[in-house]
């Protein structure tokens, strides 16, 4: 092979390549970085009333995952205290004002955020599954996510399913709808996302609590991104579904 024909390989390559990278670019853009137009400005009087509706939530909530968390694996209360904790997130939201499911811009079109979050969740799910194959050979995080899968395994994982998938629901409707709106314009993503790692220390478990900072992180960007709580809750759903069934083959 000549040197002018390496060339010309090495350079299609490289062509190749920047043509993904600028593919992959072009649909992450719209989601977590580029932000669409809105106006969901409140008056002073709403935005204040918000605050206090979400600071009580926060506290109620926070107080029901450190009580579910504090079950035995197969505890049969642990069902009705994480639907409560669910109820208290879905209350707390719809209390503290108006939500909204947000817009991204696909090309020229606007249109709700459907396909690229469940993509997003399934790409976030699939890095913790790669990592979970790591930490299974260390003793102490191993045994910190056995905890929280033997609720799974110790009870009715479909039971359990439903309750993470409400779950899911809920925790996107209050953290990057009704929270995220009350903290107002100056670094909501990262106070969002320092809160429900915080929440979620309550639960006991430092597993947890990365895990709530690395998808708060994600779907606080789509949350300022989009301006609503449709991309969050179907990454956050898609990610905890994936997990809920994927790791327990992981970690036998």
């Amino acid at each position: 092979m000549t040197r002018r024909s390496t060339a010309a390989r090495d350079a299609r390559a490289e062509s190749r390549r920047a043509r993904l990278a600028a593919r992959a670019v072009g649909v992450v853009r719209p989601v977590l970085i580029d932000k669409v137009e809105r106006d969901h400005r409140q008056s002073d009087a709403q935005f204040l009333r918000r605050r206090f509706v979400v600071a009580g939530t926060l506290v109620v909530g926070a107080t029901l995952l450190g009580l579910s968390f504090s079950t035995e694996p197969g505890d049969p209360s642990f069902y009705p205290l994480t639907v409560g904790l669910a109820a208290t997130w879905v209350v707390g939201s719809l209390l503290s004002g108006p939500l909204h499911l947000g817009h991204i811009v696909l090309g020229s079109r606007v249109r709700r955020p459907v396909v690229t979050p469940v993509a997003v969740g399934l790409l976030l799910a699939g890095t913790f599954v790669a990592g979970g194959l790591v930490i299974r050979e260390i003793p102490v995080l191993a045994g910190f996510t056995n905890d929280v899968l033997g609720y799974a395994k110790a009870g009715s994982l479909w039971l359990v399913a439903v309750i993470t998938l409400v779950n899911g629901v809920a925790e996107e409707l209050f953290f990057r709808g009704a929270l995220f709106a009350a903290i107002g314009v100056r670094h909501p993503v990262v106070i969002s996302t320092v809160l429900y790692a915080l929440a979620t220390i309550a639960g006991g478990n430092p597993v947890l609590v990365f895990a709530a900072a690395i998808l708060g992180l994600v779907t606080g960007l789509q949350r300022r991104a989009g301006g609503g709580v449709l991309a969050p809750v179907l990454t956050h759903v898609t990610w905890s579904m994936t997990m809920l069934f994927v790791l327990p083959l992981i970690f036998r």
